[in-house]
This record gives C-alpha cells, structure tokens and sequence, in this order.
C-alpha cells in the first residue's frame, strides 16, 4: 500500500478508470462498507490534512461524503494486505467483553422493566381489591352507591379535568418516569413472533381460525387429496398466500421436488432422500481437503455469525467478514449446534454439486425459510424456541434432505446471481433502476441528486431476495407467492424490489444527504411487518408487472 500522503487516491482520480482494475462489489462476496466498523483499514499516511473554517459543510453527496471520511483505498491496495490489517486490529477479548456488556445491560434494563411491571400490576390489583371492599361495605350498610364508587375502575379525573386513560397518561415526575413515559407513548403494536405468527395460520396463542380462513384451508385440502393434483388451481390458491397445516406439502409440490400424481409421492421421497445422504457419504469427508477447505471455511465463518461465540471459536480466521446479521440471528432456533450443522452439509454439498457457483456469501440465507417450514410439518408449537434435539432422528433427517432438493430447485433458476461477477444481479439491479425511474421519478431523481447508486442497496435485495429486509415469517408469506408465480423468484422478484423501495417514498424524499439515504435504505422499519403488509407489496408488485412485464420498452428509457 502506498504511503504517500500527496499521492491522489484512487476514488477521486478525474481521469478514466485504470484498465484492469477491480472494483469490490459490496454484496454476496463483500459485507455492505461501514465506515465505522472499517475505519481501521485504513492507513493515517493517507488522510488527506483537511483544514476548514467555521462549522463543516454537511455531506450530500457521495463525492462529499467521501472526502471527510476515511473509506478509500489507494491503487496500490490488496485484500490480503486489508484483511491481515483487520486480523490484527480486531481484539477478540475486546469484542467480547463489549458485546458481554452490551447483552449484560440489555437484560437489566428488562429485568427492570419488567419489575416495574410487576409493581404496577400489584399496585392496581390493591387499589381494586380496596375498592371490592369499600363496596361491600357500604353494600352491607346500605348506603347508595356513589357516582365515585360505582366507577371505580374508571379513568380517574386530573386535576384539569383529563382523563388518564392508561399509565403512559399519568403525569410524570422524575427524568427516569419521563423516559418511562416516552418509551410507553410510542404506538402499540402487537407483538409478533418471528417466524410463526402470520395471520392466516393457526398457531398456539392465536385466535381461533376465522371463517374465512377455514374455508381457504378446505379448499386447499380438496386440491392435495386428489390422485392427481391439480398444480395450476394449486397455484391460483397459493399466490395469496398458504396456510401452515398444508405450507410444507404444498411448498414441496410447487417446486417441482414431488410429482403431482399421489401414488409416485412416496417412492419420490424415498429415493431423493436416500441420494442426498449418499452425497454425504461420498463427499462430505473432502471438506477439509485442499481443494475444498476454502468452501468449507467460508460456510463455517458463515453460519455461526448468528451466535457471538463464532469470535471465540475461530480467533485465527483470515478471512474476517463483519457481517451484521438482521434477521436469523434474532430466532434461538438457528442458534442451536445441530441446527448450523445441517445447514454446513447441505451448503456444502450444494456449492460442490455447482462449481460453475460455488458458495458465495448469502446462499445461506436461502435454507431458512425450507427448513423452518419443513420443521412445521413434526410440530404444532411455535418454532423460535423449538429444540430440534427433541425430534427423531428420522424426522430430522427427512427434513434436512428436503430442505437441500427444494434449496437446489430455486437456486437452479437464478444461479447466474452467484457466478462469476454475477451478472445476474447485474442485471436485475439495472432492471430495477429503469423501472423506478419510470413508476416514480421524483424518487429516482432524488436519489441522483446525492448520488446513491442502486447497486449500493439493491445488490443484497436481489443477493438474499430481500430476507435481509424482511423478518422471517414476512419471507415465508413472500415465498408463497414467488412458489405460485412463474418465475417468481427471478423475474417476479423484479417488481417486488420495485414496490418496496417505492413504498418508503416518503422516507427516502425527507433524507437531504447521501449517508442519510443509505442507513435508511440499508435500516428499513419492517420488524413490525405481517401477513396484511406482504399482501399490499404483492399485489402492489402484480400491478406493475401487468404493466411493465409485456412492454419491456416501457421503462427503457
């Protein structure tokens, strides 16, 4: 790496671009760039002395942006070099203790939170047990029952004649029951498990199915019972949407792993199953060969960054990818040691049965939504917590090989994302942009303004199939669909992207600089999302793909 502080840096040469040079593509392969998290990878001899007076200007655009922080390399800049930087900067212990005491303050302030709770409940159960017995008393005296007492459980008038209709109403004392007080002001929403809770299933907790949804959940069980399933009628109930009970053999039917005809469904399993764990057998014992390691370390490196403890257990890895996790890492299931092992052999099978791919960084992500559903076919509880040890064995195993064929059929139609360069997403990504540009120019115009490129977002929605924007029971309400559609996840996908980003219009308009625009875009609100905000995006997405599908000159411009 060059250290001459006068040397211009690469990214702000005027001139054309070097023939031959690479430029990193932050995606499968490559984390999206943090300044914060890379800023050690960059060297102070390159800092450029940059004087100013008064108050600084505020970055708007990535030129801007670019010059008063330190994300550029030099010509001279390797990854080996970069990587062997972030090795030796990266102070494990440090790591630990910081993310031990980050999970240590987390649980007091629940545990305190809950206390509080618990002193209001008992708080309110008191004065309403002293209230039963004032009415009992004056019951027994046979005294009239005031307006006060027989409205005891009413909101209690202030002093300025409001009712406080609930605690975060209550006037507010001291700065702790002030930031108490903001903290319960913020719309309620329901809270929503992870994966399970969608509304058109019927899970433990939730109400009981609703008409309308028993109805749906017949009409799918006529279809499936048949000796012959009917795929096109199957289809048509599916795009809006699959209830749990029949998800798993309705997902399996969609995606050409077992034949419509009932009787072959059976030996259809059987024999895929026995194959996938003959390919165990044959090749799994080569993951620590030469030829393989690389594969098999970058699975490794991976699947367990959804537990802390991957620091510790691989304290040597060169390859250092600070990859943070939005979605999986949040669900214990994909936490437990038998669950990531499944998911090593079936990645690495996978990425050896493809050469032309290999495993690139993202294809991970793809497993989980098959095997969170596959594991709904052995169990009626909610999966987040589920111990997968508590299942047979042969169950276990059933799922894991399902889970590869159905993995393998998808990514079988959009391979060309995971190639070299991946010109797949290239693609898409350039797809996307036209289209935005003719559905919705002001945004687009407003995202040129401060140079946002649609690369720099949409290259993990298009990589991950946006399940890195999504929670997990959103992605599996989303798959429904894509399974219904053809070419649902390659070419439907398109317009999905569309109708998202178009979604947060509001949002995206009221940023006025470039760093704003990509912590949104890369942060979207949607923990909250459910069943009712995947339909509206879906069909949403079905509009423009009317429009646009067939008259692909239409958003050329």
């Amino acid at each position: 790496m060059s250290t001459d502080g006068n040397k211009k840096q690469f990214w702000k040469r005027n001139t054309a671009k070097v023939p031959g040079s690479i430029q990193h593509v932050y995606g499968a392969q490559h984390p999206p760039f943090d300044p914060l998290l890379h800023a050690n990878l960059i060297k102070v001899g390159n800092k450029p002395q940059i004087t100013l007076a008064g108050k600084p200007k505020k970055a708007t655009t990535f030129q801007e942006f670019e010059s008063i922080t330190s994300d550029a390399w030099d010509v001279g800049d390797d990854d080996d070099e970069l990587l062997a930087m972030a090795a030796q900067n990266l102070n494990i212990e440090v790591v630990m203790e910081t993310a031990n005491k980050v999970i240590e303050n987390h649980s007091k302030q629940q545990e305190k939170q809950r206390q509080d709770d618990a002193d209001a409940s008992e708080l309110e159960d008191r004065e309403e047990e002293e209230h039963e017995e004032e009415v009992e008393e004056q019951w027994e005296e046979g005294e009239e029952l005031t307006p006060e007492v027989s409205f005891a459980c009413e909101p209690s008038p202030l002093s300025d004649g409001r009712l406080v209709k609930s605690l975060s109403e209550a006037p507010i004392g001291s700065p702790k029951d002030a930031s108490l007080h903001r903290q319960q002001s913020l719309p309620h929403r329901p809270t929503i498990p992870m994966v399970a809770r969608i509304a058109d299933q019927n899970t433990s907790g939730t109400p009981a199915m609703t008409e309308r949804e028993a109805s749906r959940l017949d009409k799918f069980k006529q279809v499936l019972a048949g000796p012959n399933t009917d795929l096109e009628e199957l289809r048509k109930l599916s795009w809006s949407g699959i209830p749990r009970q029949v998800r798993p053999i309705t997902w399996k039917l969609l995606s050409g792993y077992l034949p419509a005809n009932t009787e072959r469904r059976e030996s259809t399993l059987q024999r895929k199953r026995q194959e996938y764990f003959g390919f165990i057998e044959q090749y799994y014992d080569s993951r620590n060969e030469e030829h393989h390691q690389d594969t098999y370390r970058q699975i490794r490196i991976d699947i367990p960054r959804m537990s802390p403890e991957c620091l510790m257990l691989q304290p040597m890895v060169t390859e250092i990818h600070i990859d943070i996790p939005r979605t999986n890492p949040l669900i214990p299931l994909f936490q437990q040691a038998s669950v990531q092992e499944i998911f090593e052999r079936i990645l690495f099978i996978w990425a050896i049965r493809h050469p032309a791919s290999g495993y690139v960084q993202g294809i991970n992500d793809l497993v989980t939504p098959f095997f969170v559903v596959y594991v709904f076919e052995y169990i009626k509880e909610e999966v987040e917590n589920f111990d997968v040890s508590s299942l047979q064995e042969a169950a276990l195993r059933n799922i894991e090989a399902d889970s590869f064929w159905c993995m393998s059929k998808l990514l079988d139609g959009i391979q060309d994302n995971y190639t070299f360069a991946q010109p797949g997403i290239q693609r898409k990504v350039k797809a996307l942009e036209e289209l935005v540009s003719r559905i919705d120019e002001t945004v687009h115009v407003h995202m040129q303004q401060y140079e946002v490129e649609y690369l720099q977002f949409a290259f993990r929605w298009m990589n991950n199939l946006l399940m890195r924007e999504l929670p997990l029971r959103c992605t599996i309400r989303l798959w429904d669909t894509y399974q219904a559609e053809p070419e649902g996840f390659s070419h439907f996908h398109l317009y999905v992207c569309a109708a998202f980003l178009v979604r947060w219009r509001k949002e995206i308009l009221d940023e006025r600089d470039f760093q704003g625009l990509m912590i949104l875009l890369q942060n979207l609100p949607t923990m909250h999302w459910g069943n009712e905000e995947v339909s509206v995006l879906l069909a949403e997405a079905y509009r423009l793909k009317f429009a646009f599908a067939d008259a692909p000159n239409h958003y050329k411009r």
